[in-house]
């Protein structure tokens, strides 16, 4: 038989070849580069599975204990540093079992008893995973609490609501502040169906089939606190659906922070000039010395494409692979770890940048247009009877003669009311005020200042119930 050289020695899986990785083989195959993030989650699935199968008598009690202790020795060498994983053994996963293996001796082989590379891959992502979709949700509420504090700080300032970006109705800056707080809690209800669905063990479905040997799959996942396991080993190795809901749920969470982004550029401009971020969080230009950039703002709907693309790379991926594995799947880590960190910094920057905002009233003032009371007139004769339509036809007229005349609608008179609809009696004039306006707005979810003044109470109350809902989950990876 011909002797293998050396280096195919250092693969565990290299007993049925004789001829050595190719270098630019083992330099396209590795994935340390990206998957060492799972090391914590690898050894914590790996401690969980030794004790498993010292239960199951699969190894004996000083096998385990043997094993468990090197499994310690592993962690704490990671995370001091001492040891440094090698890029010529493929991922994390090879490297920790080697690194056992040499602390621990022969023993250090059983570890992958029962278990493949397959299901121990998709056990460390998922717990992994459920760490970080617990972080997001976290920094979203955080970001949440600043809005609600903001739109309480600005309580009663009317503000220009926009349609097409053209001034269209007056309304509460707070009503504008939390329509964001309403997306941001739709976008943690994402995560937390995530999480649900992310609530089942992989661990036991072996490379495809399953194994032979008499493993516990129920005690591994009380140990790792899963509260379900997988019920069909071929998907479980083959499955990726929790990868692209969290890449989705992240790129609609951008897409959120990208609106709100384009909304601050608009708001910071000179031309609108409705708000100022705090200095320290915008930048200058090379050229120009007045120039206050809101540059995080603009990064952040740049990012946003970053996080479609993410998206679009993981469907790719998947979307011709027949069952179960294929190594296209190792290809899954860098998307998805590159989106969750992409959010999490986002929501990170913007939970400190929002709480500098600060509202130009003045300007805010100046800037609405009485135009934007129209409908207010509308309805008014709407409740004189007028059908809607009818009304919609009677105000776009006024507007439009008011126009031609280069007038505002506060410069009507009773009498012009009057000459558009009989129906005007003299309190109609009244309408014609931004404060009267918005006041009128009471309807479920309007944006009239009791309605207002309610809905921060609510976010008020539902942020603070939330508080240490995720306390003592198992979520870091370690013991």
């Amino acid at each position: 038989m011909k002797k293998k050289k050396k280096n195919q020695k250092k693969k565990l899986w290299g007993s049925r070849f004789s001829k050595p990785t190719h270098e630019l083989v083992e330099s396209f195959t590795e994935s340390l580069s990206v998957d060492s993030q799972l090391a914590l989650f690898d050894i914590a699935g790996s401690r969980a599975h030794v004790k498993m199968l010292g239960k199951c008598k699969i190894l004996s009690q000083k096998e385990a204990k043997t094993l468990l202790g090197g499994l310690d020795k592993v962690e704490k060498d990671f995370l001091s540093g001492k040891w440094k994983p090698n890029p010529k053994l493929e991922d994390i996963h090879m490297n920790i079992e080697t690194y056992l293996t040499k602390l621990v001796g022969e023993v250090g082989g059983k570890v992958h008893s029962a278990r493949s590379r397959n299901d121990q891959v998709a056990t460390a992502t998922r717990l992994f995973l459920r760490h970080e979709v617990v972080s997001i949700i976290l920094l979203i509420e955080r970001v949440q609490s600043v809005l609600v504090k903001l739109a309480e700080s600005y309580y009663g300032v009317v503000f220009s609501g926009y349609t097409h970006l053209q001034q269209a109705q007056p309304i509460l800056f707070s009503h504008h502040l939390l329509a964001y707080v309403s997306m941001l809690d739709r976008d943690k209800s994402r995560f937390e169906d995530i999480l649900e669905r992310t609530d089942v063990l992989p661990l036991g479905a072996g490379a495809m089939a399953g194994t032979s040997l008499p493993i516990d799959r129920e005690y591994v996942a009380k140990l790792l606190k899963f509260s379900k396991v997988s019920e069909n080993s071929m998907d479980t190795v083959a499955d990726r659906d929790d990868l692209i809901e969290t890449a989705s749920a992240c790129a609609i969470l951008g897409m959120h922070f990208s609106r709100m982004s384009e909304e601050l550029v608009l708001w910071t401009s000179s031309e609108f000039n409705y708000i100022e971020l705090d200095e320290s969080f915008c930048t200058g230009s090379s050229i120009m010395p007045q120039k206050m950039n809101p540059d995080v703002a603009e990064l952040t709907r740049g990012k946003t494409g970053r996080l479609y693309g993410n998206l679009m790379t993981l469907l790719t991926i998947m979307k011709g692979l027949p069952l179960a594995y294929n190594r296209d799947m190792q290809e899954d880590k860098g998307p998805i770890m590159d989106s969750i960190a992409t959010v999490k910094a986002i929501l990170e920057i913007f939970e400190q940048m929002m709480q500098g905002l600060k509202v130009n009233h003045d300007e805010v003032h100046l800037k609405l247009n009485d135009f934007a009371l129209a409908t207010d007139l509308a309805e008014y004769l709407v409740k004189k009877g007028m059908p809607f339509r009818q009304a919609h036809g009677v105000i776009g007229g006024l507007v439009s003669s008011t126009l031609l005349e280069r007038k505002q609608l506060r410069d009507l008179t009773s009498a012009d009311l009057k000459q558009a609809s009989k129906l005007f009696g003299k309190e109609a004039k009244d309408l014609l005020s931004f404060r009267t306006s918005v006041e009128g707005k009471a309807s479920l979810g309007g944006t009239s200042p009791k309605e207002v003044k309610k809905m921060i109470s609510v976010w008020k109350k539902r942020l603070s119930k939330n508080k240490g809902k995720y306390n003592g989950k198992c979520l870091s990876g370690k013991k």
